[in-house]
């Protein structure tokens, strides 16, 4: 039984025919509304000995209290801004001219 977790749907399923087993969405109507969605959690566990045509599910979502919801994509917070700009704090300004502007 080969791991598919972190796999897209399509790949599981090309994973799942090499071994001569069934894939089958557990939280999708068809394996073609999931093509691009990625496995989060599979039976039977990566390594069990099934039978040849065996169902493999797979699903594509969380459970509930398993990681709040959708499996989308998350990016990471902003660490804030980047390098750059000035390093070094500038001194005091010198001394105020003699010379007043023209108004």
């Amino acid at each position: 039984m080969p791991a598919l977790v972190g796999l897209m749907a399509v790949d599981a399923q090309a994973a799942v025919l090499a071994f001569g087993l069934r894939l089958v969405p557990a939280d999708r109507p068809a394996l073609a509304e999931a093509a691009v969605d990625h496995v989060v959690r599979q039976y039977p566990p990566p390594g069990a000995e099934i039978p040849r045509d065996a169902a493999v599910t797979v699903w594509f979502d969380f459970g509930e209290g398993e990681g709040g919801g959708g499996a989308g994509v998350r990016e990471p917070r902003d660490p804030g801004p980047r390098g750059g700009g000035m390093r070094r704090e500038l001194g005091e300004p010198a001394a105020p001219s003699p010379f007043t502007p023209c108004r």
